[in-house]
């Protein structure tokens, strides 16, 4: 019986199956390949806008520093510097606070760190307690320290080099104290798409630069954000979830002074392009599931009704039922053929029937 179960319903099952087989599979293949390479060409085109990005503000945030230290250098080689004299160095600080009007304060500090000319006229102060004047001090060719500086109460940036008579021992330290204005502005006027944007933050991980003036005003500590973690590590592009349970993906650049670019941007709206096209691919490959199933089926009743009903004709005739009427003989197909071979047995079964019959009822002649 179970025979006969998978002789009359075993090919429409396995029928459906190939034939589906048959269409999806390439087709699959075909949308992998392509779903990946739009994938890969997506994911660099995103790694190269937020690059280009980083790398452009990083070069604008090199350049106005180089520019500062070069004009610092210049002014800490002249004689009213060398001097030490706040009557001589006073005129030329507070000339370069009225040139450059981004400095809010020029100063001059001594090897013990003790304020000695200052461009606004205020009372000196010491500064030998600040890691620019230290670092100078120390012997290095510049300092740098962003802060909350004294004169302002705003975050500032102050750069510093050394004050050293080409005949003499260090005298002191040159410095210039920045509003970060101009930097912040130009980094935070930065949009990627809706949803990216870029900051800065120094050497030590604190804003410098944000969209936030929160952060900017506290100088909040991002030194544990992934990309600046990514990017002391030697790694620049990441994808990471952010404290909203947010996926982004970013990319980090080192300035040549020691600071972190970050550029970032939400990663379903990088990748939307990618998304998109994989729902095509999926809605496509669903269709097309659908219709194959659908010829199959449509297919595969039309062969396997008539073989069922052909083997119901067989087994009948089998049990002696010889009459029946043989249905499909004027098919053209292979289901046609079997038919009137259906026809033809039968035929001969009658046909043998009637002469065994006949020679039966046939009385036996005498010796």
């Amino acid at each position: 019986m179970a025979e006969k179960t998978k002789t009359r319903f075993g090919i429409f099952p396995k029928m459906l199956i190939a034939m589906a087989l048959i269409a999806v599979v390439p087709l699959a293949v075909t949308w992998y390949i392509n779903l990946k390479t739009t994938s890969d060409r997506i994911h660099q085109h995103v790694n190269q806008q937020l690059d280009r990005v980083a790398e452009g503000l990083v070069s604008y945030v090199d350049t106005w520093v180089e520019m500062n230290l070069r004009m610092l250098r210049q002014n800490a080689a002249l004689p009213q510097i060398w001097s030490m004299d706040p009557n001589q160095q006073n005129k030329l600080l507070k000339k370069i606070t009225d040139v450059y009007d981004w400095n809010y304060l020029a100063f001059t500090v001594d090897s013990e760190g003790q304020n000695i000319g200052r461009s606004d006229g205020k009372k000196t102060r010491y500064y030998g307690d600040r890691k620019y004047v230290q670092t100078v001090l120390r012997g290095a060719p510049r300092g740098q320290q962003v802060l909350i500086g004294k004169t302002s109460g705003k975050p500032a940036f102050v750069l510093s080099v050394p004050i050293q008579h080409p005949d003499k021992p260090l005298q002191g330290v040159l410095a210039i104290a920045m509003t970060i204005a101009d930097i912040s502005e130009r980094v935070t006027q930065v949009q990627i798409g809706k949803t990216g944007y870029a900051f800065l933050v120094d050497e030590e991980g604190k804003v410098i630069a944000h969209q936030s003036k929160e952060f900017t005003k506290t100088r909040k500590d991002l030194s544990d954000h992934p990309a600046a973690v990514a990017v002391r590590q030697g790694t620049q592009n990441i994808i990471y979830t952010n404290e909203q349970e947010k996926q982004m993906v970013a990319t980090a650049r080192k300035t040549r002074y020691g600071w972190y670019l970050v550029a970032e941007q939400s990663y379903d709206e990088a990748f939307a392009e990618v998304d998109a096209a994989n729902r095509k691919a999926l809605t496509l490959l669903v269709a097309t599931l659908a219709v194959v199933v659908l010829v199959a089926l449509l297919l595969s009743r039309g062969l396997s009704i008539p073989i069922q009903r052909l083997t119901t004709l067989a087994e009948e005739i089998s049990r002696g039922k010889i009459n029946s009427q043989i249905s499909y003989t004027n098919r053209k197909d292979e289901i046609g053929a079997l038919a009137r071979a259906i026809e033809r047995l039968s035929t001969s079964i009658r046909l043998a029937i009637k002469r065994l019959s006949q020679g039966i009822k046939k009385p036996a002649k005498a010796s």
